[in-house]
C-alpha cells in the first residue's frame, strides 16, 4: 500500500521490472482566493518515484492495483516454486 493524497489516478504509473516494483507519478495543485483586501494564488507541482525490491519473482500478468481515497493498493502473487525452502545440512 502507498499513501498518495491529492494525486489523481491517471497520474500514477506502476511498473515491475527485474523484481523491482516502481510507483511513480506527478502531483499538481492550485489554489486561488480573492477577497476585498487581498488576492492569493498558489501552485505546486512535483513528481515522485519510489522503488521496492520484491522478495521473489511474481506473476507479472496477475497483478491487481486499486486506488481509493488517496491510498494505492497493489496485490501480486509469487511465482510457483520461488518461495523460501529450508536446506538440510548433510553430514
Amino acid at each position: 500500500m502507498a499513501s498518495l493524497p491529492g494525486v489523481k489516478k491517471e497520474d500514477i504509473n506502476i511498473d515491475i521490472h527485474d523484481n523491482v516494483l516502481t510507483i511513480s507519478g506527478k502531483k499538481e495543485s492550485e489554489r486561488e482566493e480573492k477577497e476585498a483586501n487581498y488576492y492569493l494564488k498558489e501552485s505546486s507541482y512535483g513528481s515522485f518515484s519510489r522503488s521496492v525490491r520484491l522478495p521473489g519473482e511474481v506473476e507479472e500478468e496477475d497483478v491487481d492495483a486499486s486506488y481509493k481515497d488517496g491510498v494505492l493498493k497493489v496485490v501480486m502473487k509469487a511465482k510457483e516454486g520461488t518461495g523460501r525452502r529450508k536446506i538440510e545440512i548433510k553430514s
